[in-house]
């Protein structure tokens, strides 16, 4: 969907508010965030700046299942609104094969939820300065070097790893992987949700999992 074609019948009572200038900046920007490979810095759009506009834009993405997701306080992008990711993992709906699954969610646990158990990471985001050698993946996965090889090729081609400087002696090429881009079109509870289940998955005894499940277990008490 690019910005030419977003003004679909069904969008037209949103656009039809706005001023020329301020329409072509709301959709310039819902271009930008369903499109870029990489969060959008709001400094460069006046319709992620203007709350009012970002409201418009809000408006536009969710017609169609999407919102919009804040990324590090000043960058934005889109991801499924948690009510259609829902319907969609109800649906059965998954667009990975299983191989690409098991590595995608090594990478997960290598470079993210067990740091993060550790407390070398912080917070809830996907940035990571703990990347997985493709050593680990072939220890872990229990898969032959090309499966894993094809595997890691198809995600990073669906920006879900990306390659990461490494001082290692990864066995496949000598790489090393973290968690890619398009992660952050998740919105803040599926972050959280997936996040969790890494952590308890990676380090299930760690004083983390424990407050995990005890949130879990009394949801009333959870902000």
């Amino acid at each position: 969907m690019t910005s030419a074609n977003v003004a679909h019948p069904v969008f037209e009572p949103i656009l039809a508010e706005l001023s020329e200038h301020h329409r072509d900046e709301v959709l310039a920007a819902f271009a930008a965030v369903e499109h870029s490979a990489h969060p959008v810095p709001e400094v460069q759009m006046l319709a992620l700046r203007d709350a009012t506009l970002r409201r418009d834009l809000q408006r536009l993405l969710h017609p169609v299942g999407r919102t919009l997701v804040p990324v590090g306080g000043a960058h934005w992008t889109s991801g499924y609104r948690d009510d259609i990711a829902a319907e969609l993992t109800a649906a059965g709906w998954n667009a990975l094969p299983v191989i690409d699954r098991a590595v995608l969610v090594l990478v997960l646990i290598h470079s993210v939820a067990i740091p993060r158990s550790q407390g070398i990471l912080s917070g809830d985001s996907w940035i990571s300065a703990q990347p997985t050698p493709a050593d680990e993946l072939l220890r872990h996965a229990r898969l032959g070097k090309g499966d894993i090889r094809a595997a890691l090729q198809r995600l990073r081609a669906a920006g879900l790893v990306q390659l990461a400087p490494t001082r290692g002696r990864g066995s496949v090429g000598g790489a090393a992987y973290v968690p890619g881009s398009q992660l952050h079109r998740l919105t803040p509870v599926a972050r959280r949700a997936l996040q969790q289940e890494l952590i308890l998955a990676a380090a299930p005894h760690s004083p983390l999992a424990a407050a995990i499940r005890a949130r879990r277990a009394h949801p009333r008490g959870e902000q």
